[in-house]
């Protein structure tokens, strides 16, 4: 019974450090490293709407100005 409870605390503790993560913080705003030109959490090279004007990239004739499409 003594060994069950040491195993079951040993899993406990590994599974237990698995769920830590670092949540990014959105009000930095965009950094070097992820480039996301219109701050919502998808970096520039996944976005379909880079300047986050409402037009998706291949139809906006300037995707990196958020005043003009």
């Amino acid at each position: 019974m003594k060994k069950l409870a040491v195993v079951l605390i040993a899993i406990g503790s590994l599974l237990g450090g698995c769920v830590a993560y670092e949540v990014p913080n959105r009000d930095q705003g965009a950094t070097r490293r992820d480039n996301d030109r219109d701050r919502d959490g998808v970096p520039n090279r996944a976005d379909r709407d880079r300047d986050g004007d409402g037009v998706s990239n291949r139809q906006d004739l300037r995707p990196n100005d958020p005043r003009r499409y």
